[in-house]
């Protein structure tokens, strides 16, 4: 693997970590008692400001129950996607494909979650630093966030404080649902601007 896909895929590690982690519905304080591996550590990792030693990914990735080349993005794929951008699969058959390479700051990727057969349980909710910005793009989403309940459809945009506890769900067994998610670690936020041409 050439120093560029190395750099790739540890850029694109801290997102694949987090999704991990939240889709397993633990918060880092319980990755922590579980592994051993201090909450600051697991945070930097997810943040991109420490790279994660073999040890580390070894632990989360027995914790996490994907494997390692799934948190890598260098399990083999088809087609011709670059092996940093391979989806990040679970059992359950959700998918997550980061969309940047991640140094810092914003970061986006893109979220499948499978047709179900049956209504779907409320959704379990995680919390953390940082701020997120959600946008559905096919089927409907349950976002549970806090006390409430909200039914997304496509075109529907949220952005919340990823303090209040949150989790998503396929919201009817119709067919997958596929949403974006662009979150910031450290507050950071989407900063909407309005263009208007005028003649």
């Amino acid at each position: 693997m050439a120093v560029d896909d190395v750099d790739g895929t540890l850029a694109a590690m801290g997102p694949r970590l987090r999704a991990a982690r939240e889709h397993y519905g633990a918060t880092l304080a319980g990755v922590s008692f579980a592994t051993g591996i201090s909450t600051s550590t697991l945070s930097r990792i997810e943040t991109g400001r420490r790279k994660p030693t073999l040890e580390v990914l070894l632990h989360l990735s027995k914790e996490y129950g994907v494997s390692l080349d799934e948190l890598a993005g260098t399990a083999p794929g088809t087609g011709a996607e670059p092996r940093a951008t391979t989806p990040l699969s679970f059992g359950d058959g959700k998918a997550v494909l980061p969309l940047t390479r991640y140094v810092g700051g914003l970061h986006a990727h893109k979220h499948v979650l499978p047709a179900l057969e049956n209504p779907p349980a409320r959704p379990r909710q995680v919390s953390h630093d940082g701020h997120e910005w959600l946008c559905v793009l096919y089927g409907r989403l349950w976002l549970a966030l806090g006390g409430q309940d909200l039914v997304l459809t496509p075109g529907d945009v949220v952005e919340f404080d990823t303090r209040t506890p949150h989790g998503v769900a396929n919201a009817s067994p119709g067919g997958p649902v596929e949403y974006l998610i662009m979150f910031g670690p450290q507050g950071e936020r989407p900063r909407p601007r309005i263009w208007s041409s005028r003649n």
